[in-house]
């Protein structure tokens, strides 16, 4: 991992984030431990900062570090527990200053806000360690290099050395016997060819090379190319085998600098970190005989521990006859957790950093100091992420807290509502987000957004509870690998707040009417009437009504609607329903049903027309859920509806036809037929619903209308009246009336008036007009004073001097009916008042009774006066229908006027 980290931080810098750390005295502390320096930077003091770190020489020249260089030159950059940056240096790094047992290390460290280090402050910090004595070899084995010193000794004699290595001074003697004092050649031993480098060959190819007075040193990148990976009691070692040699005068030192560290060696079993390496290395023991153990010690972040303070954390350190195994609980003190993201997933990894050091004697080295500095991270484990809701409903506030997480977990996103937005911008809208600090560093999450926030999705739950519902991802990074994960939380809080819609109902004579003032929950809910959604194309489509201004949703259906129901009829009228369901708009479940109900008046089902057409509906009632209106019918079964829908059938027909009866009172006559229903193969009607048309003269009575077996009885429809006329001819031919511009009429006496009373509606010819009594008066009401009689019951008036002629009517192209015209002359004479002459306009009126001329249910005849051919037969008890018709004015006057 820190190969990784070092070319973030040095190529490009770093960002120190806002993450805990624990105190420190400075931002900028040191450390010597061992061969080893180790500065700290405080990441609270550093944060939101981006970092470059250079090494200065023994000249003052700043050499800026990046990952190879780092590498070669014997220094690391990575992160300890919760992000603070330790920079650590070897006390033979390339531009470290030894002076007998004391290196010093000079460090440059520039902060800056922007990544291109403008404006960067800068930090110089100095440091010198005390390290010895040094042993005649040492290895380190660091997170990116390897490194190996050995002492210098007396130089043996050249033949000596060819004995012992004669292939390596083969190669290297041509070169050492032309070259100057301190030229340098590495000699690789590969398990296919051995390859020589001169020292400036061997630095270009990265690695590092050193001498003091007293020690070589070869250090070896990870990543060189002359690396091997060699197995050692099953474990698994990056090695390097060379040879180098140094040319002073006619002296060449070759020394063996050989050098293997771990690559693995870790199990983890039962929750234990199992880390074993061999005691005694075949590459670094080539040679040796004899092994003597010296040391074996072992720590955490460079710092041995005794083995009271192994015990106390319950590590075990074994030093067996072959191999050295050290065992650390998982999650043992001197670790740490550090959250990782697998597959999306948020997790953690423990992480610690072992430290072990072996000494040993062997007849060919002497003493030999191996240090290994060992990060260890065990697998993924996946880790729950606790979740809970304590919002305030008093407040009416969203208050959600998300986690535990550890200190290196930074929120930086929200994504609400498909829209993703930084922590600031989240506050800005009015989300407000804080963290809660624990005392081990660890922290959560708290979110807080009003319920009324747009972004809180609101649903009606039941009565009167709502539903208030954040749904919101989060976004977090890692730090420092700036790895993210995402956290959905949805979180749901129930509210007794809801406001149901209202609704107020009424009619009027032709339409139901229904008001929905909305709630607070019902604002996506649909309006239906039964599974017909109600949109405004369906609503136009059946001239309907629909307004929604957004607190108010009217709906007016009229009242012969296919989407009505009709539940009974009664005297007081037809009572009629409208239904209607609002629905949720996403799962169109039911939410609230309204209903109106209202009576209506049977004049809206039947229309008497005056010239004796009969339009009548019939409508389908809620009890009759089989019934067919197509197959209505009349009494005559012939009679069929002429307009059908789901639950009406309308016929239009004349009252001479269907089957049609007819009655008689005093006022009116009454034509009587009903509306039927038979189910296929019976002769039952499971529907039979009658009707009635009245029909009065000069006036508008009710109609009965009723029906038996189902639905109910009795309700009122239609009305209907009988119309007449008194129309006075220029002759007997009656072909050619007196009209209205040709009023008043002058006439003189002795003059001849040709009179024709007519029925002009309804057109049934069976019935019959006869005349009652005639007369005269001098103004256009019937009942003024003084009257003078023409017929007395439809007869002439005896005391006439001048009797009345009757006419007879016979069929023409004008006359359909004959029956319904009576026509008579009348000659004008001297209408006298007391013993004066009146010479005035005059207005004529006759009394009509309207008969018909089949039989009577009673079996008497209509009643037969004085006209042309009857004998007059006023003995029927029947009531028949009268009434009145006037004339213009007629001006009387004398033949010499």
């Amino acid at each position: 991992m820190e190969l990784r980290l070092v070319q973030r931080l040095l190529l490009i810098g770093i960002l120190i984030s806002a993450i805990w750390t624990q105190g420190r005295s400075g931002p900028v502390t040191s450390e010597c431990l061992g061969n080893l320096l180790r500065i700290t930077l405080s990441a609270e003091y550093f944060e939101d900062k981006y970092l470059s770190f250079s090494v200065v020489d023994q000249s003052g020249v700043a050499w800026e570090l990046d990952e190879a260089m780092a590498a070669q030159c014997g220094y690391t950059v990575t992160y300890s527990t919760w992000s603070n940056i330790e920079f650590r240096a070897s006390a033979l790094s390339c531009h470290s200053h030894l002076k007998r047992d004391v290196f010093t290390v000079t460090i440059q460290i520039k902060a800056s806000h922007t990544p291109d280090m403008k404006n960067a402050a800068t930090h110089l910090k100095s440091a010198s360690c005390r390290y010895g004595p040094w042993s005649p070899r040492e290895v380190v084995c660091e997170s990116n290099y390897m490194e190996v010193s050995v002492r210098k000794e007396v130089p043996q004699t050249v033949k000596d050395f060819i004995q012992d290595e004669p292939e390596d001074w083969t190669l290297a003697f041509p070169e050492a016997k032309v070259r100057e004092a301190s030229v340098w050649q590495i000699v690789f031993h590969q398990p296919e060819e051995k390859k020589a480098l001169l020292v400036s060959d061997a630095w270009s190819a990265g690695y590092g090379l050193n001498t003091t007075d007293t020690r070589v040193l070869l250090r070896i990148p990870y990543t060189a190319e002359q690396i091997q990976l060699v197995e050692d009691q099953g474990i698994t070692f990056s090695a390097v085998r060379s040879s180098t040699f140094y040319k002073q005068r006619w002296m060449i030192l070759m020394v063996d600098t050989a050098v293997a560290c771990p690559v693995d060696g870790v199990d983890y079993t039962n929750k234990t970190i199992i880390w074993t390496v061999p005691k005694y290395i075949q590459l670094l023991s080539a040679g040796a005989t004899s092994f003597k153990d010296v040391l074996v010690e072992a720590g955490v972040d460079l710092h041995k521990l005794s083995a009271k303070e192994m015990a106390s954390r319950r590590y075990v350190l074994l030093n067996d006859l072959n191999a050295i195994t050290l065992k650390i609980p998982i999650g043992a003190e001197g670790g740490y957790y550090k959250t990782s993201v697998s597959s999306g997933q948020h997790g953690a990894k423990y992480t610690i950093n072992l430290f072990l050091e072996h000494q040993w004697e062997d007849n060919k080295w002497g003493l030999t100091k191996y240090t290994i500095i060992k990060e260890i991270q065990t697998p993924f484990e996946q880790v729950e992420l606790a979740i809970t809701n304590n919002s305030n409903l008093g407040a009416r506030l969203m208050n959600v807290t998300v986690g535990t997480f550890l200190p290196d977990v930074e929120l930086v996103n929200l994504t609400i509502e498909g829209v993703t937005v930084a922590v600031p911008e989240a506050v800005q809208r009015g989300c407000l987000i804080y963290e809660i600090r624990s005392a081990n560093g660890s922290k959560a999450y708290v979110i807080q957004i009003p319920f009324d926030a747009p972004s809180i999705k609101k649903e009606y739950v039941s009565t009167d509870m709502r539903a208030y519902t954040l749904n919101v991802t989060l976004v977090f990074i890692i730090h420092p690998t700036s790895d993210t994960f995402t956290v959905p939380v949805t979180t749901v809080s129930t509210v007794k707040d809801a406001v149901l819609p209202t609704a107020r109902g009424f009619c009027d004579g032709r339409n139901i009417h229904l008001i929905i003032t909305r709630g607070n929950v019902d604002q996506n809910w649909l309006p239906f009437i039964s599974d017909w959604h109600l949109t405004p194309e369906a609503a136009q489509k059946y001239s309907y009504s629909l307004r929604d201004n957004g607190s108010h949703l009217a709906i007016s259906v009229p009242f012969l609607s296919s989407h009505v129901s009709y539940e009974d009829f009664h005297a007081s009228g037809i009572k009629a329903s409208l239904h209607l369901t609002l629905k949720d708009g996403i799962t169109l479940a039911n939410r609230k049903d309204f209903s109106v109900s209202c009576r209506f008046s049977p004049s809206e089902l039947i229309q008497c027309l005056p010239n004796g057409t009969v339009v009548i509906t019939a409508v389908k009632l809620v009890g009759i859920a089989d019934l067919d209106t197509s197959l209505l019918v009349l009494r005559d079964r012939e009679c069929k509806p002429s307009l059908v829908t789901e639950k009406t059938a309308t016929f239009k027909f004349n009252v001479n036809t269907c089957g049609t009866n007819r009655k008689f009172n005093s006022t009116t006559m009454t034509y009587e037929n009903e509306v039927l229903y038979f189910r296929p193969g019976n002769d039952t009607p499971v529907y039979q619903l009658k009707f009635a048309c009245l029909y009065a003269i000069k006036q508008t009575v009710d109609v009965r209308y009723e029906s038996k077996k189902n639905p109910p009885p009795s309700i009122k429809p239609g009305f209907g009246s009988l119309a007449l006329s008194l129309k006075i001819f220029k002759e007997k031919s009656y072909s050619d009336p007196y009209w209205e511009l040709e009023y008043p009429v002058v006439k003189y006496l002795r003059e001849a008036l040709y009179f024709e009373v007519e029925l002009l509606q309804p057109e049934d010819e069976r019935l019959e007009l006869n005349l009652n009594d005639c007369w005269a008066t001098n103004s256009q009401s019937q009942d003024s004073l003084p009257q003078w009689p023409i017929l007395i019951n439809g007869c002439a008036n005896s005391e006439d001097s001048y009797r009345t002629v009757f006419h007879e009517v016979t069929y023409s192209s004008r006359v359909k009916f004959p029956q319904h015209l009576k026509r008579f002359e009348v000659r004008m004479f001297t209408f006298v008042q007391g013993t004066t002459l009146l010479q005035e306009q005059l207005y004529f009126h006759c009394s009509v009774v309207i008969c018909s001329t089949m039989p009577q249910p009673s079996g008497f005849p209509c009643p037969r006066r004085c006209s042309p051919g009857k004998h007059r037969l006023d003995c029927s008890t029947e009531p028949h229908p009268h009434g009145q018709a006037s004339s213009g004015a007629v001006l009387v006057r004398k033949e010499n006027d």
